[in-house]
């Protein structure tokens, strides 16, 4: 679990682990939402029943046909004790609970009668026994993991339930770490603020994006920058807490924008500067949708609207062959938008391929530093 790139992989990980620990014939970790009453599935491992997936969309129980993961568990602490794995079995009522108690004093009946929803999708799936361990997190029950063996193989016994409890309890330790690494992620990646990407968000998709394009140039990679008009005197006049609140709706409207482009990627790139990177749409599409914004950005009841500057691979802007490149060009071509107050986007490539002034003024802003100073401070840190 701890070398797992994604919580999808931790949790495939504990899975097949448990799995072939307990000789199982089929392992799988569940979740238990509450808000909607549900044990969702989600990860299925080993012999897989039909109708099974490993990483299912939709299957999922209600709880009130598995009750033990609510029921019994809050029994057990009730009384001072600790979650403890309990086994199933698929047919006939042989299976008693074994007497005893937990360290803390609590009743520890490991091994239980058969739960009628258990019992029957045990034996719809071909399986004789199953092992169930609840997965606490953080002091409640976070969910389940499941171990089930073939009809007819041997049925698990207390040994195996106070191992399938270890096993849980390490689950809970990688799940937990998980979601820390996830937290730490999304910091490292969203702007705290606005809740969009981050500038190394931007980096990163821009760097796999054109180098995709490289190996097929028929991949079309777009960046729409977006430069917030009117912030400061909205921060002079009325106060940097309703700047953020106009930066925060703002972001917003970027976020509505960009979920009309599969997988674009919208992001704050510092102060008022914003910006849309996609990766496949054609860039009418993308300039559509660069419209749109504008559109939505002069609505907003603060500020005074959005320069927008474009620029893709799908216009004639000459050869791309790095994220610096395009973001000259985009920025370039957003400088002039902010320059002509432009209500509507301006597009590099589009007034004249290389020899458009977008394009011109981009490759000259790389070529030399002696731009205007406006030109140069726009620039800085991008050439």
């Amino acid at each position: 679990m701890a070398a797992a790139h994604t919580p999808r992989e931790a949790v495939r990980s504990a899975a097949e682990a448990a799995r072939r620990a307990l000789g199982g014939s089929f392992a799988a970790v569940s979740v238990w939402e509450r808000e909607l009453g549900r044990l969702r599935v989600l990860v299925n491992s080993g012999e897989l029943a039909v109708g099974e997936e490993e990483f299912p969309e939709h299957e999922s129980y209600p709880v009130h046909e598995f009750p033990e993961i609510t029921e019994f568990l809050h029994e057990q602490w009730a009384r001072g004790g600790e979650p403890h794995a309990w086994v199933e079995v698929a047919g006939g009522p042989g299976v008693d609970p074994y007497a005893g108690t937990d360290a803390a004093g609590g009743p520890r009946g490991v091994l239980r009668g058969v739960s009628p929803g258990r019992a029957a999708a045990l034996r719809r799936r071909g399986r004789g026994s199953c092992v169930v361990a609840p997965i606490v997190l953080h002091g409640r029950a976070w969910g389940e993991l499941y171990v089930a063996r073939r009809a007819g193989g041997p049925v698990f016994g207390r040994a195996d339930a106070d191992f399938a409890t270890v096993l849980a309890a390490v689950t809970a330790a990688g799940i937990a770490q998980t979601e820390r690494l996830e937290e730490a992620r999304k910091l490292a990646f969203t702007d705290p603020l606005t809740g969009l990407g981050n500038r190394r968000a931007v980096d990163i998709r821009l760097d796999e994006a054109l180098e995709a394009h490289r190996r097929d140039d028929s991949v079309v990679v777009s960046l729409v920058m977006c430069d917030l008009n009117g912030l400061k005197q909205v921060n002079d006049t009325l106060g940097h807490a309703v700047g953020d609140r106009l930066l925060e709706r703002f972001g917003s409207v970027l976020s509505l924008c960009g979920a009309m482009l599969p997988g674009a990627l919208a992001a704050r790139l510092g102060g008022d500067e914003f910006c849309l990177v996609e990766v496949g749409p054609s860039a009418d599409e993308v300039v559509r949708v660069a419209d749109e914004l504008c559109r939505r950005a002069a609505e907003l009841e603060l500020g005074e609207g959005v320069a927008c500057g474009v620029a893709s691979t799908g216009d004639p802007i000459g050869p791309v062959h790095s994220a610096r490149r395009l973001f000259r060009l985009a920025d370039a071509a957003q400088y002039r938008a902010k320059a002509a107050r432009s209500a509507k986007p301006v597009v590099a490539g589009r007034e004249g391929g290389p020899e458009d002034p977008v394009v011109r003024l981009a490759d000259s802003a790389a070529a030399d530093r002696s731009i205007r100073a406006p030109e140069r401070r726009r620039f800085r840190g991008r050439l």
